[in-house]
Order: C-alpha cells, then structure tokens, then sequence
C-alpha cells in the first residue's frame, strides 16, 4: 500500500484545456472508477458550464414573473387586446355593406380584398347598374377601392359574393324620387316599346312611357334608340314601378316659348265654340273667332281631330291652364285658312326659315308686318 501511494504522490496532471471536456466513452472505460470525478471538476471549473447556469437562473426567474405578473411591464393591456379584436371583427351577414379593395380581375369579374378570412368575389353581372361585357367597363380595376354589400356566400369555398349593382340601384331610385319632387325634365333613351307604349332608361333604370303620355304619334319602332324628353309621373321603388310623361315635358318646354310663340299641335277635338289643340301636354284653345280673318260656320269643314297644324300662343293663363291659340295671325292673306290651309303652313315654314335667328321681338314684328300687309290687300 504504501508503494501505491508513492506512485500516486508522484503522478504529476497536466493542466486541463477547454478543448479537453468531453471524454470519449472509450477512455472512461478504461478509467473506471476515476471518471466521474474528473468529468465532475472539469464541468464546474468550466467557463461556458457557468454561463449555461446563469441562463438557467435567468429564464426562470422570467418565467416566475409570466407566471405571477404576466402583464408587467407590458403597455398592451388585455382591454387593448379586446379593441383591436372588435375592430376587426367581420359581420358576413346578408345585406351587410362593406368595404374593400380590388387586387385581381378576371373575364369573370374581380377578387376584392375586404380584411376577413373568407375570400370575396364580384362577379360581372353585380359590378354595376349597366349592362356590361367586363368589369374594366365600370371602371373595376385592380387598386380600387370602394363600398360593397354581401349577397351571397359560395358554399364550395366559404368566398363571398359581392355586388357594387345593388348600391348602385338604390342611389339611382333615390335620385329618381328627387328628381320627381324638383319636377325637371330628364333625357331617356327608348330601349324597347309594346302595344301600350314604350320603354326609356333614366339614371340606369327602366320606365314605361304610355303612347298617351307621348306628344307626336310616332310608332314605337320609330322611337327605338331615339332620346325622348321625359317627366315623372310615377316613382315607386316598392313595386319598381317607373312611369313618365314626355307630352308633361314637351309642354314644360313649350310653356317657356311665352305670348307670341308658334308651336306644333294636334287637333284633339271638336266644339261649337272652337277646337281643342294638344300643344305637347298642354291643352290650348283655338277659338272659332280665330281660325280664320273670315267667318267660319262649321269647324267641321276646316280640321278634324288628329289634324296637325301651326298655332300661335295668344294668352297662357299658368295658374288656371288656359292656353289661347289662333291660325289666323298666320294667313298670308285673310281666308287663306279656310280656303288653302297648306298655303299657311307652306308660307309659315319659309318665314321660320327666314327668322330662325331672329329674336321673338323681331320674330313679332314680322308676324306684325305680314298681318297688316294681308288687312292692306283685303
């Protein structure tokens, strides 16, 4: 024993390097008993074993405080969390209006971007009011961004289906209710027509325009495609029922002309008194005292209901809608309404040739000067 100890007192270890801390399984082997303890001085004599120690102290120390006070030190409370959750939230529900933005489009229509998880999709029939071929038509394209309202969801995806065409229709009875109550005269484009009269486009939507409520007798494939004056008569976005009068609008215009004014108009009918003219709307009287410089004994023999004929505006009496009309200012020479109707319009033609651009002052003048030029001959 005592020669063992000697050896051992002699044995001299080198010193430890850090490149020397891991021992290969083999030499502990044939280290036997005496690899623990070594492997043990090396790791806490270790630099980076002190380290991993002060890492360990410090997470745990973190995750007492996660666990005891989870929000120190945080300035994004829970109640800010629930903020920003009911900012965001989505309500996909039917007819809910909301907004997105247009990052594709496709022959079909256009993806829209509306901050949700469900994708959204604005097919080409519901991009607007007007009937068109591809989205880019209504101005949909990519970067857009406007007001949507959910119509439908597409159950194989989960996507929504938007249209902007709904929004679209209701601003557009809206506008139509105003322009009703402001009473002004609108433009309206014959699209089709039937037995009873025609249809027109205004503001994007479709109204019926009932020959009756139509100031010339044309046909309705003669007004197909042709801009017809119009006023309305009927608003009804419940029964999306659109009515409208061009003979309201024609008289409208008509009744601006003022005393002195020549106009178109038709014979509506026959009294003892005289003959009712329609002057586009307006109901105007053609007394039997001025039809003609010479006495008329039977209107009968003179003009026939439907009969469309030159008029001059003698009175317009707005607050009782009496309008009174005369033909025989018109006559070259006195009779000449009785005797030769077409020679008055003939010569009334040439002089609206002549004055086109005249002033109504001017226009009266030579009303004035043929009138007493005819009085001079008889």
């Amino acid at each position: 024993m005592a020669s063992l100890a000697q050896q051992f007192t002699g044995l001299r270890c080198p010193t430890l390097s850090s490149s020397r801390l891991s021992v290969k399984p083999n030499q502990t082997r044939k280290m036997g008993a005496f690899a623990s303890p070594i492997v043990s001085a090396v790791a806490v004599s270790n630099p980076q074993s002190k380290d991993r120690l002060e890492l360990k102290k410090m997470f745990e120390e973190a995750y007492e405080r996660c666990r005891t006070a989870p929000m120190e030190g945080v300035s994004f409370t829970l109640e800010d969390f629930q903020t920003a959750l009911e900012k965001y939230d989505f309500d996909s529900e039917l007819g809910t209006t909301v907004k997105g933005t247009i990052f594709c489009i496709d022959a079909n229509g256009a993806s829209v971007d509306i901050s949700a998880k469900s994708s959204a999709y604005l097919p080409v029939q519901e991009a607007s009011i007007h009937r068109i071929k591809h989205v880019e038509e209504a101005g949909i394209v990519p970067g857009l961004t406007e007001e949507f309202v959910i119509i439908g969801e597409n159950v194989a995806d989960d996507s929504l289906i938007l249209s902007l065409r709904a929004i679209q229709y209701e601003l557009a009875w809206e506008r139509c209710r105003q322009l009703q109550a402001e009473d002004v005269v609108v433009k309206g484009k014959v699209v089709d027509g039937n037995n009873g009269g025609v249809v027109a486009l205004v503001e994007g939507l479709l109204g019926f325009v009932p020959f009756s409520q139509i100031s010339s007798k044309s046909t309705a494939e003669e007004l197909l495609d042709k801009e017809l004056p119009l006023k309305f008569v009927e608003v009804d976005e419940e029964q999306s029922r659109l009515v409208f009068s061009n003979r309201k609008a024609v008289a409208d215009s008509q009744a601006q002309l003022g005393i002195g004014s020549v106009v178109l108009g038709t014979v509506q009918s026959l009294k003892p008194f005289g003959a009712f003219i329609d002057i586009g709307g307006i109901n105007g009287l053609l007394h039997v005292s001025q039809i003609s410089h010479d006495r008329v004994l039977d209107i009968a023999t003179v003009l026939q209901p439907g009969d469309t004929l030159k008029v001059m505006i003698l009175s317009h009496d707005r607050e009782r809608g009496r309008v009174s009309l005369s033909t025989k200012k018109l006559e070259p020479t006195p009779g000449d309404m009785i005797r030769n109707p077409t020679l008055v319009l003939r010569r009334l033609k040439r002089w609206l040739r002549h004055s086109g651009r005249e002033s109504l002052k001017q226009k009266l003048w030579l009303v004035q000067t043929c009138l007493d030029s005819s009085l001079r001959v008889a």
